[in-house]
Formats: C-alpha cells, structure tokens, sequence
C-alpha cells in the first residue's frame, strides 16, 4: 500500500478533517471547497491506519457518488475494496433488507418496484377499492403514500386510505417493495429486532455519510441508530454538509438535522472547509453576498485563492425567445473565439417548462446538447411490459417479470389468484413458474383458480410463453428468423395495441404515443441486429446488452455537448461558463414554493446560491422583461435574488457592435482551425 503523504497533499482544516477518526465529527464543507477529496482520503487514511475495510461504512445520495468515491480510495490504498461498504442510503437499506428480509416476512428473492411499477399497482388498488377514475393523479396519490409512510405527513381525508392499506398488502402479496421500503424497513428491524441492530452496529464501526444536509428525517434516525453505542464506547461517527446547499426539502431533505447531530452527539469536533478551488474570488464574493441574507445557517465565509475574475453578466431580454436566442448565439461565439468546448457550457433553468425555447434555440445554431433528467426509454411502461416478457420467454422462472406480465395485458389472473400461485410456489419450494405448471398438469388446478375463466387464462398464458420460447429459442419461425421480427409477432399476439387502447380510453393520442414507443423499441432491435459488428444476434445476447444500459439511457459520449439542466440537477457539478436563465420573481423564487410555505423563500436563496456557485469562471444571468405563461403574456420583474449581489461584481451585458472586415476574417480562420481540430478528434 503506497504511503499517503497528508500534509503534503491537504490544506490545513482538510488535513485536521482527514486525521481526526475517533469520535464524533461534523464537517462543514462549503462548495467547491474538496469535500470529496477529503471523503476519499479520510478513509485511505482509516484503512492505513489498520481499521478493516468491513468495519467502514460510507454513505452518500447518488450510485454516481458513491462509484467515483470508491475508485479514488482504491486509487490512494492500492488495495482491492472487496468488503468496504461505499454506498447509497437506499443501497445500503436494500443490501439489510437481502439478510434479514424473512423476519418481515417477504421472501430474500423479493423484487423492488420503481416509479412506474408503483404507479401501475396503485392503479391496480383504485380498481380493486373502486375508486379508479381518468381524472385521479397517480403520481399525486403516489406521492401521498409515500409522505405518509415516510412519516411526513398523514391523512387529510379518509377516502385514500383504503386504497393505501390495499397497496401494501398487495406489495406483501407479490413479493415486493417500493423504494421507500429500503430505509422504512430497516429502521422498523432495528426498532423492533434489538439483535439485529447490535449486529450491524458492531459490523460497522466507523460511519460516514456525505451530503449531510440532504438527509431526510429517517434517514437521520437510521444513521443515528447505527452509530449510537453505550456509555463509554467511541462513536465514531462522521458527516460532511453545507446547509447552504440544502435545496431538497420537497423530497423529505432536512438541513436542520445538522443542528440535531449537535444535540444527540454533544461531544463533537466541528471543522469547516471554506477555501473554494473551483470559482473565481467575483463569483464567490456574490454567491457569499446572497447567500448571507438567510438567517438560518451556519456562519461561514468561502474565499479563493483564485483571485480576481470576469465581472457577472446581466442580460435583460425582451422575450424568453430573445432571451434563449442571446444563450443560443453566445454560446456559439465564445466556443469559436475563446476555445471552450461545448461541454463547457451548462444553461440553468428553474423548472423543467423553461428549456422549450432554449432547445429551440440550440437547434437554430446548430447547437449539440443533451437536457439532465427525464425518464429512462427502457423505464417507460410500455417498454418495461415488453422486455419482461422477452426475461420470461429467456427465463420463465424469473419471478419478478412474471408477475409483472401475467396479467399484462388483463387476463383474469387477478390479485387472490396470484396469491394462491405465490403461496403454492414457496409450499413447492419453487418458482411461480412451476407451481403454473404443477397446477396445469396436476389435479389442483381448480383449487388454485377457483373459476374455470381463471384456469384457461392461466393456461393460455404458459402456452405462450411455450411456444414464443420455441420461436426465439429454438427459432420455429417460418421465414428467415430475426429477433427483431419475432418481437413483433409477440406484440400482435398479446395484442398490446388494444390493451393500451383499453387502458388509456379517453386519450387515444397517449396510447398512440406509447405504440410508438414500442415500434422505436422494435427498430433499435433491427438496427442492432443489422450491425455487422455483432457475431450473435440472439435473445440471450440483446437482454444482456439491455441489462447493461437500462440502467444508464444516457448517450454514452455526453463530451461535446451543452448541458441544459435544471439547478437541482446541476449541484454537485461545475463548469467553466454558467448561464443562469429566467431569473424573475416568480420563477427565482418561484412562486408556487413561496405559497406552500413562507420559510421557502430561504431555500429559493440556496437553490440560486447552487447555481451561482456552479461557475468556475464566467456567469451570465438573464431576466426577461415579459414572459408567455399559458395564453398570455405577462410582465416580469428581475428576481430580488439580484439585488443581493454586490454590485461592484455584476455589469451589464452589451450587445457587441458589428465585426469590421479584418474581425470577420480573423473569426472564419478560428471556425476553420476549430473545424479541422474537431475532425481530427
């Protein structure tokens, strides 16, 4: 293991954070300020030290974070991380919910439904309750069930409950939990089985959790529980934060869990990094000159050894098309003029609504450029449907697939027949696959099903997945066989057109649109089949290669193009030059979180606080004189947020004057040499 040189690598708070192991530690670490790195070497430094990689437990927000965290460690150690825990809180939640599933009585094999597993079993609910309309909200009920189960909120009616309790018996039913699940779970195991929590508590001795400030109030009782020892022992406990980045609120995040860790562990040491390596001193004297208006925070002041720096640009457009056309256009001019690449450039919007235009305006310049967020493709319902049956058809004792496609479309394999299946599956020790065809070739079907509608709907649907797995796996096709062509004989025999019709009843566009989601599905297949590059075309081959993108839909080379993102989206990042667009009262604040709660304006001022503080080296800020909201056009106002910069640090954009000849010359010889750079790479 290479010897880590701390003093030498550290400044001197980073290295006072990075030596202190015993006890409980609070670290305030402003942005940009290497809280990271400081992560990182802290526990390169544990493990020189000679604690056990198991004894370590990391926590942070994101799978992203959590990846980069563990390959820097094991870049300073040299070792091979094979029991260090660097994980996400739901991760984490998860790998205790694997162990000791069985004492909440769910099966270890149970499945975790995403957003949009969720949504369709609380559809399933309202069906069942009969309360199903078109003009319930699903994802307002799903947000309602998971604030109530969370402990943020509770009933203010009592006509949803019903549909809650079916919900949960239904997930109980099939094996299943929701992502909320993962940290409610094991902090009711630790609550109600003390064995278990000593277990962990003794597995994990040394905790940290990044992001402190996100951590919601479950969150905050599960770390809390972990790191709690008896009178007398050492907790060893370390989280890292900065309340003035707390901008998540609206998912459960709480920034005064900081002053709660100050409460339940009296005897900490508190360090703060405030020496910023990303901004130049103009940006950060602005971000600290708006962000000193909160009067809940933690007293801290980022400097720079980055002195200096570009004044920040205001631009006041007449029109959010003006506005989108200025970005559009100067974008394109200091690529050209001052080489930034344009994965250099990050434009930031409040809400998702505000990139229409912007997007507009990139393809009028010829702008390439991706927009953070979004659903996957390959999470989308539809697509989800199709590809479980392809697991199926590859692995008919794929249980969670299964049951998402056994009564997809509807087939009258209802909840209690699924019940009865699941149950006949765990006597047989089996999967729900064989305990089909146990009740299909025995003597106790009837018993299973109960209704004789209810055992031909079962049959039929093993004697398709029989015959498609003859047709794709053994390739019984008439014709030349193609996966791609196989899929769509798949499509037409279940019929997915008609269930989408059924299902979407009074939006035949929304069912249309699906459709062509699944045809985009089918022709990525074919495309990928007609790739000379691919020696084996099969189905075993294409589920593989899904298993490995469907995680990540992104494009693979994300360098080269504009980042146009929402300012939640953004923290955590940094680039060289930062648009920050439609900042106007009612947007920055926006208005709809200053009607929910007063308080809300304080974190308005840390979301633009996030955003300023994304610039490494230019900021431009625009502000337009009226905006289109719905039919009208309305009058904006600047938002406040801008007065609050000092004013010896912002100037006013001006548009510049048309090139003379010699500066036209000049501007097509760097469009050449870019041009012929960029094809070179």
């Amino acid at each position: 293991m290479p010897k880590l040189n701390l003093a030498a690598e550290l400044n001197e708070p980073q290295l006072e954070a990075v030596s202190t192991i015993e006890g409980p530690l609070l670290i305030i670490a402003g942005a940009g300020s290497g809280k990271t790195r400081v992560i990182t070497w802290r526990m390169a430094n544990m493990l020189e030290k000679g604690i056990p990689q198991h004894a370590i437990l990391a926590l942070t927000f994101t799978n992203k974070a959590a990846r980069e965290m563990e390959i820097r460690v094991k870049e300073l150690t040299g070792k091979k991380l094979q029991s260090l825990t660097v994980s996400t809180f739901h991760a984490f939640g998860l790998k205790i919910l694997r162990e000791e599933a069985e004492l909440l009585g769910f099966r270890k094999n149970f499945s975790v439904y995403d957003e949009t597993d969720k949504l369709s079993l609380i559809r399933e609910c309202l069906r069942e309750c009969r309360l199903f309309s078109d003009k319930v909200n699903l994802y307002n009920l799903g947000a309602l069930f998971s604030a109530v189960k969370t402990g943020q909120s509770g009933w203010d009616s009592d006509v949803w409950e019903p549909v809650y309790r079916e919900y949960g018996e239904s997930l109980k039913i099939y094996n299943a939990l929701d992502f909320d699940d993962l940290l409610v779970l094991p902090l009711e195991l630790f609550e109600n089985h003390p064995s278990v929590l000593e277990k962990y508590q003794s597995r994990y001795r040394y905790i940290m959790v990044d992001e402190f400030q996100d951590t919601s109030a479950i969150q905050y009782r599960l770390m809390k529980m972990l790191a709690k020892r008896k009178e007398g022992e050492k907790e060893n406990i370390c989280v890292v934060g900065d309340d003035d980045q707390s901008i998540y609120s609206w998912r459960g995040a709480n920034y005064e869990n900081i002053l709660m860790f100050e409460k339940d562990f009296p005897s900490l040491v508190e360090i703060k990094l405030e020496q910023n390596y990303r901004s130049t001193s103009t940006i950060l004297d602005a971000a600290n000159g708006v962000i000193s208006h909160n009067t809940s925070r933690k007293e801290k002041k980022l400097w720079s050894g980055n002195s200096g720096g570009r004044p920040i640009e205001l631009f006041f457009p007449e029109t959010e098309s003006e506005e989108a056309g200025f970005i559009g256009s100067l974008i394109r001019r200091l690529s050209i003029r001052e080489s930034f690449r344009y994965h250099d450039f990050a434009v930031l919007v409040r809400t998702n609504s505000l990139t229409r235009n912007i997007e507009e305006s990139f393809l009028a310049e010829n702008l390439p450029y991706r927009v953070s967020g979004g659903t996957s493709f390959f999470q989308r319902k539809e697509v989800k449907d199709l590809i479980s049956y392809l697991r199926v058809i590859a692995n008919p004792d794929d249980d969670v697939n299964l049951l998402r496609i056994i009564n997809t479309p509807r087939r009258g394999i209802g909840k209690n027949s699924v019940a009865r299946l699941s149950a006949l599956a765990r006597q047989n020790r089996g999967s729900m696959w064989g305990a089909l065809l146990h009740s299909r070739n025995g003597d106790g079907q009837q018993m299973l099903f109960g209704e004789k509608a209810a055992e031909n709907d079962a049959e039929e649907f093993t004697d398709l997945v029989e015959f498609f797995r003859g047709v794709f796996l053994g390739r019984k096709a008439e014709g030349p066989w193609t996966l791609s062509g196989s899929v769509r004989s798949l499509v037409d025999r279940i019929d997915y057109w008609s269930y989408l019709v059924t299902e979407h009843a009074k939006n035949e566009k929304l069912a249309r649109w699906k459709f062509a989601n699944i045809e985009h599905f089918i022709k990525m297949i074919e495309n990928w089949e007609q790739d000379p590059g691919n020696f084996e075309t099969g189905l075993f081959s294409y589920l593989n290669r899904i298993s490995l993108i469907s995680g990540d839909d992104r494009d693979e080379n994300e360098e080269g193009k504009v980042n146009l993102m929402t300012i939640h989206a953004s923290k955590g990042l940094e680039f060289p030059v930062v648009f920050i667009a439609g900042a106007e009262d009612g947007i920055i604040p926006h208005e709809k979180s200053l009607e929910e709660e007063a308080g809300n304006i304080e974190e308005e001022r840390r979301l633009f606080y996030v955003a300023i503080t994304r610039a490494r080296d230019k900021l431009y800020i625009t502000s337009c004189r009226k905006r289109r909201r719905m039919q009208n056009t309305a009058e904006c106002s600047p938002s406040p947020f801008l007065a609050e910069i000092p004013g010896h640090l912002v100037c006013r954009y001006e548009e510049e004057k048309m090139p003379g000849e010699g500066e036209v010359d000049q501007f097509f010889a760097l469009m050449r040499d870019k041009f012929a750079e960029d094809s070179a790479g």
